[in-house]
């Protein structure tokens, strides 16, 4: 059987999984707590496999091998950014935002973090323009990675497939909201842990092992891919390192990861969930890292580097292995794009509404998820970008905007509202103007300096608890 026989009987497989997941989902889907939050009885499995696939994805997969694939050594610091990001979320996020959400029955990041009093309105609406800008470059990222895969795969049209992509992830995501996206995302999240095993455990073998691939590298990398700072010196050196480790920075304000803590159902799902939760990146992480620089010894050249990963699979496995491996990889890398437009839909058909009634809000949140779909379909098919970048982009902005007020929060401060209201737009506002600046070395204001100066922000406005937020 050839191989492109044998990744579309995958999938069609596959799909057919998620579809009837989506089915079983709608029947415990019949308020908008249900529908955005699973009413709160998320265990630590589902919880911590699909808050780690939801956050990574295409960019874990693709992203960061294509990274070590071109960067070299200095991806490296990859590793220690992601994996201190999400230790700090399931340590010390996790716990906290799951009491503060039960004890304010908020069900979205935005309404936990928005307070009360005369603020509250403006922060929302500010909120809800941060998610669905962020999301919208977001998850058309993850419809660019799912088509490009399609495309290489079958040789089709490039916008054919991402339109394919995105119709299968829009049904299973309407049908049974949080439960079905949660449940979809942790059977992904598995297939990626299992694929970032395999492949460079076999990319290492191919290669010699460890002590043959540090032999090689020199021979396929330039020198300034050899070293951990790159082409930089001195401070531009510094800046490098801290904008590569700032990456990590981003993940607490995450909504789409966050929402999945305020979904733990108790105490054990916490404590049970870390050590899932923070294993996960690190094979993940780690496993794509090794990939991308095995990539550089067994590969002569890719047209893209973010598809060196297929490259490697082609490779090492016969067509029916690697059809089976491409298929896993091409669903796994949909899971991001379920989980953001369900945030989307939150905040616009939640957060913004007026004592609606349910049936109305769910109504309405899943046209929200439609639009959502059509949006950012719009942008991949007609404003390519490389996921590696894009990603990050939204990363930062969407977590130097949030992450900052939800710490001082969580620290068991109130603050005040147009301190929050500054500190949210500040974080937002700066990453987007250095984005478009000339890069610094490692984008290092992008990704550091909007969360800290959004942090003194935040933290200048604290109050004790017993004080209003207003």
């Amino acid at each position: 059987m050839e191989r492109e026989s044998v990744v579309l009987a995958t999938l069609v497989v596959y799909k057919i999984v998620l579809i009837a997941i989506g089915f079983w989902a709608s029947k415990r889907t019949n308020t908008s707590e249900d529908f955005f939050i699973g009413g709160k009885t998320l265990g630590p499995w589902v919880a911590a496999t699909s808050s780690s696939a939801s956050a990574s994805s295409a960019w874990s997969l693709l992203g960061v091998s294509g990274a070590a694939f071109t960067m070299g050594l200095p991806a490296l610091w990859l590793f220690p950014a992601v994996v201190l990001g999400y230790t700090f979320n399931w340590l010390w996020i996790a716990p906290r935002i799951r009491k503060l959400g039960n004890e304010t029955g908020a069900i979205t990041l935005p309404s936990l973090i928005a307070g009360h009093g005369q603020y509250r309105k403006p922060i929302i609406y500010a909120c809800t323009f941060i998610v669905v800008f962020s999301f919208a470059f977001y998850i058309a990222a993850q419809f660019q990675a799912a088509g490009g895969t399609f495309a290489t795969t079958f040789a089709i049209d490039a916008s054919q497939a991402i339109i394919l992509g995105t119709v299968i992830i829009l049904i299973y995501t309407l049908l049974g909201g949080f439960w079905a996206v949660s449940l979809t995302d942790t059977l992904q999240g598995l297939l990626m842990a299992a694929t970032s095993l395999i492949l460079p455990i076999a990319a290492l073998i191919a290669v010699g092992g460890v002590s043959s691939l540090i032999e090689q590298l020199p021979e396929t990398l330039a020198s300034n891919q050899l070293t951990v700072a790159g082409e930089h010196t001195g401070i531009a050196a510094i800046g490098f390192v801290i904008g590569l480790l700032g990456v990590g920075l981003g993940n607490c304000g995450q909504p789409h990861v966050v929402n999945r803590f305020m979904a733990l159902k108790d105490d054990n799902a916490v404590r049970v969930g870390k050590y899932i939760g923070i294993a996960w990146p690190i094979i993940v992480i780690g496993g794509m890292l090794i990939l991308g620089l095995c990539g550089r010894v067994l590969l002569s050249e890719v047209s893209d580097n973010e598809q060196v990963l297929f490259g490697v699979t082609s490779m090492l496995f016969p067509p029916v292995i690697a059809g089976i491996f491409i298929a896993a990889v091409l669903s796994a890398i949909m899971s991001t794009a379920d989980s953001q437009l369900l945030v989307s839909a939150s905040s616009l058909s939640h957060d913004l509404s007026t004592n609606s009634s349910q049936t109305r809000q769910l109504l309405v949140s899943r046209l929200t998820v439609a639009g959502m779909c059509v949006i950012s379909l719009v942008i991949a098919l007609f404003a390519p970008e490389a996921i590696f970048s894009r990603v990050l982009f939204a990363w930062a902005a969407l977590g130097s905007a949030f992450g900052p007020v939800l710490i001082v929060l969580l620290s068991g401060y109130q603050i005040k509202g147009s301190f929050r209201l500054a500190a949210i737009l500040m974080g937002f506002f700066l990453t987007v103007a250095f984005n478009w600046m000339e890069n610094t070395p490692g984008d290092v204001l992008e990704r550091v300096a909007p969360f800290f100066i959004a942090l003194g922000i935040a933290w200048a406005g604290r109050q004790s608890l017993s004080k209003s937020s207003g």
